[in-house]
């Protein structure tokens, strides 16, 4: 197989991971309507059964890194993919299981294991593996799957229940709705298996000869001896039979940039506009129950398209570059939301400004964050580095999404200086922080081998 397909194929498998967690967390919104009608859900019963797995995605992110080194990164992937596999059945409650709200928690909860252990092995098995030229354009593969993942779910529910009449969809639409899952669940799982291990890590772990071969595979044999030297000398230096500790002043300084950067990333309120997107439309910006869906649908679309964008300019612009224009873009579209906002004349601009930002984050903060997390980290840290700072952003999530409902409704936000525009204007500031955070502390990673970007921290 040439080297380019080999890649390919290795970008495309462990993206699946991603694409299912588009596909799982978006799922739950298709399906949520008559899960709702179903089980006669209270308003707090409903919020539990769809923010759950998010449970599962903190627990999930916090065990994926002590399991990646235990047993690989392909190993690990592996397990998320029985995970959601697992999910994807159970969370439709065949008759075999309890008919409870209980049970479809408890399945929704392994789904979100299968999202943290895997938001966490694939970018970061993605970038071991690349070379270094390509390897921020193959690690936003995994933004770009999450997104395909989120739309693709979008038009399965939509024709799912499309079929059904509502008493059908209330009675067992939903079920196939989760059941649909099973198809890139499975198929994540069998092709995971032709995939080779990560080279670092085999080389972590004393496997030089295997490492070596895997590097042969993608880079040849000059440059692959040429990568094999400079990974050996990489984890030589800190190789001194003593445990590393993550504690120390120089470790837990590189681990808390990553984190802040990953946190941010849920700042910037991007999970607050897709997740109450039909809310924002229908209320904030004043469109009709009739409009919702083609809003939707063109939030989805702005995404898709701008990741590609982030996709093929992230090697050549570099990651600084994309963070600042990405920042400026959703400054200057929250700006437009929340002043028609404030000076109650929402319309068009209004909407111009929702789709800045979701164009602004799909080419900064989306992909570029899980470049940057997949690659900035010295190798002997990777995996707990990693760990802690999706982890953290699974945290940054939940704190995101039950406190903008918060905001949104309080007296201050719809009082007369805001009329609904606060939540916005606390974006913005955290977004100006995510630019102070870029210039001060994130490094210039583009064209540097993984090992030449831990000199920066020396």
């Amino acid at each position: 197989m040439k080297k380019g397909v080999f890649l390919l194929l290795i970008a495309a498998v462990s993206a699946l991971g991603g694409l299912l967690f588009g596909y799982d967390t978006g799922v739950i919104n298709g399906a949520q309507f008559y899960l709702t009608e179903y089980f006669d859900l209270s308003d707090g019963l409903k919020g539990w059964v769809v923010g759950s797995a998010l449970l599962g995605c903190f627990v999930g992110a916090v065990v994926a890194g002590p399991l990646s080194i235990k047993i690989g990164r392909k190993w690990s992937l592996i397990i998320s993919a029985i995970f959601f596999t697992v999910s994807a059945y159970g969370s439709g409650l065949p008759e075999l299981f309890p008919q409870t709200v209980s049970m479809l928690v408890v399945f929704r909860i392994i789904g979100g294991l299968g999202i943290g252990v895997a938001s966490m092995n694939a970018p970061m098995y993605i970038a071991e593996i690349a070379p270094s030229n390509i390897r921020g354009r193959m690690v936003t593969y995994y933004q770009l799957a999450i997104v395909i993942g989120f739309f693709v779910v979008f038009l399965a529910t939509y024709f799912i229940g499309n079929d059904l009449s509502e008493a059908e969809n209330i009675q067992f639409g939903w079920r196939r709705m989760f059941w649909s899952e099973l198809i890139p669940s499975i198929l994540f799982l069998v092709l995971l298996f032709i995939v080779p291990k990560s080279p670092r890590w085999l080389a972590l772990k004393g496997k030089d000869a295997d490492a070596l071969a895997i590097l042969k595979r993608i880079n040849g044999d000059d440059i692959a001896s040429e990568e094999m030297t400079r990974i050996k000398a990489s984890l030589d230096e800190t190789n001194d039979g003593i445990k590393v500790n993550y504690f120390a002043k120089g470790i837990i300084a590189i681990i808390a940039i990553g984190t802040v950067l990953s946190v941010l990333q849920q700042f910037t309120g991007i999970n607050a506009v897709l997740y109450y997107g039909a809310d924002i439309f229908e209320k904030a910006l004043g469109f009709g129950k009739e409009d919702v869906l083609a809003q939707q649908i063109l939030l989805a679309f702005v995404n898709l398209v701008f990741t590609f964008v982030a996709m093929f300019t992230v090697d050549k612009f570099g990651r600084k570059p994309l963070l600042y224009i990405g920042s400026a873009g959703m400054i200057l579209g929250f700006l437009l939301l929340a002043i028609t906002l404030q000076t109650d004349s929402v319309g068009v601009l209004s909407l111009i400004g929702v789709l800045l930002f979701i164009a602004s984050f799909a080419l900064s903060m989306g992909p570029v964050v899980w470049v940057l997390l997949s690659e900035m980290f010295p190798n002997k840290i990777r995996s707990v580095a990693m760990s802690v700072a999706v982890a953290a952003q699974w945290a940054a999530n939940y704190v995101v999404s039950q406190s903008f409902p918060v905001v949104m409704g309080s007296e201050v936000n719809n009082s007369a200086a805001w009329n609904g525009s606060l939540p916005y204007y606390i974006f913005i500031a955290f977004i100006l922080v995510i630019v102070f955070v870029t210039y001060k502390f994130i490094p210039e990673t583009k064209g540097k081998t993984l090992e030449d970007i831990e000199g920066f921290w020396k």
